[in-house]
This record gives C-alpha cells, structure tokens and sequence, in this order.
C-alpha cells in the first residue's frame, strides 16, 4: 500500500470502471477522494458511500461536465469549499471514438477534443495556483498514442491523447519547478464498457491474446499504478 498521508485528491470520470477503481484504491490509501461525474449521479453515491462507509466523510461527489472551463471550475469550487485544498488530480475522464476519416463529422471531432484534451487543460490551469509542493497531476492516455500499428477507426481518438501526452512532458517542467510532478498513465486494453463496447468476442479474444499473460487488463491492474504516482514515493518520477 502506498500511503498518501490524508491528500485531497479529485478524480474526473470516477463514477465507474477505471475512475471509480482509482478512488477507491486511493481513499483504501489514506486519500479524501472528490468522485466526479457527468450524469450518473446513482454510480457516482455508490462509489462515495462505499468509501465514507470505511472512513466517513472522506468522499464527496460533484456533478461537472469536465469538457466546459465553467464546469471544470465548479468541481474546483466544491473540492475546496468542502476540503480547503487540493493535492491530487487524476484526469481519468474521456470518451473513445471509433471513427475513419470520412466518418468523422464536426460534432464527433469536437466531443472528442472538449472532453478529451480541453477539460484536463482547464482544470489543470485551474488547480494549478490550489497545488503546493508535493503535488500530483496524472493525466491518462492510451497505448495507442505511440503505436504505428494503430487502425484507421482510432485516428481523432489517438490524436487527442498524442496532445496529452505532450502536455505533460512539457508541464512537467513548468510545474516541476513548484515541486509538483505530472505524469500520464497509458493502459493497454483495459476491460471497461468503454473498450468492449462493439467488440465481439472473438475481436476482445484475439486483443487478449497480444498480451504476454493473454488476457484484457482489469481496473484493478490500472488503480495501484495511479497509487504509486499519487504517493511521495513517486516523487522523482517526472514527465
């Protein structure tokens, strides 16, 4: 376990699969935990009441669209009107398209981007004068991102997290110099309804079967990495 010593840590996208696996391994760590979600307010109490039932008081959820600077302000304004500071922010939230070129209107280019590379800019911007040293900004990419065998369907998708990956090599220079680190975590296939949907099985199988332990990794393989970058151990670990 790697302890986190009572750190305020907001978690975007956390009311299911990978987000959700995050805040529940983070708050098992010591962390308050801000559960954000979109719509599903239902999964988001589940996840907090689960772990106030461990340690009360220690999760909260806020309702924000993160693909809004407006939003991703208001889930800054509730973290510190209920916990005074933030020390930790996971950007978890994201949505996948499946799309060639010539299926790729205006709507579906501009979802992808809002959600996926404008709102983790925005609340960084936002949270960075809140972050002291020691502070965490983990953002989340996919495998896909540096992969030349990459298919035609994924081509806005890696895009937008080719454009997070960059601003966390080059955040963590501008950010570093404050102590805070800033890294971004890339799964492979993980197994979410996010990555299954559409898939038929035999397409999840042959995925499986690429991996050295021939399976689809599990949120709870994701969570524990997120733990080690969140903790002081990982503070050399930088960009």
């Amino acid at each position: 376990m790697c302890e986190i010593l009572i750190k305020i840590t907001v978690i975007t996208g956390s009311s299911r699969s990978i987000g959700a696996a995050i805040a529940k391994r983070l708050a098992q760590d010591g962390a308050s935990v801000v559960i954000n979600y979109a719509s599903n307010e239902a999964a988001a109490k589940e996840v907090a009441d689960e772990i106030n039932d461990i340690r009360s008081g220690t999760a909260i959820i806020v309702k924000a669209d993160v693909s809004t600077v407006e939003s991703c302000k208001h889930l800054l304004d509730e973290t510190l009107k209920a916990f005074g500071r933030i020390d930790i922010l996971v950007l978890n939230a994201g949505i996948m398209g499946s799309r060639t070129l010539h299926e790729v209107d205006e709507k579906i280019f501009d979802e992808s981007f809002l959600i996926n590379v404008k709102g983790p800019f925005f609340l960084v911007q936002a949270a960075e004068p809140h972050l002291k040293e020691g502070g965490r900004v983990i953002f989340f990419s996919t495998s896909i991102a540096k992969n030349s065998a990459v298919t035609p369907p994924y081509l806005v998708y890696a895009a937008t997290k080719g454009a997070i990956e960059q601003f966390s090599r080059v955040l963590s220079k501008e950010l570093g110099a404050k102590g805070i680190t800033v890294n971004t975590v890339s799964p492979g296939p993980v197994a979410t309804p996010l990555f299954l949907n559409g898939k038929p099985e035999q397409v999840v199988t042959a995925i499986a079967n690429t991996h050295p332990l021939k399976r689809i990794g599990t949120v709870e393989d994701i969570a524990p990495v997120v733990a080690f970058l969140a903790s002081p151990e990982a503070g050399w670990v930088n960009g």
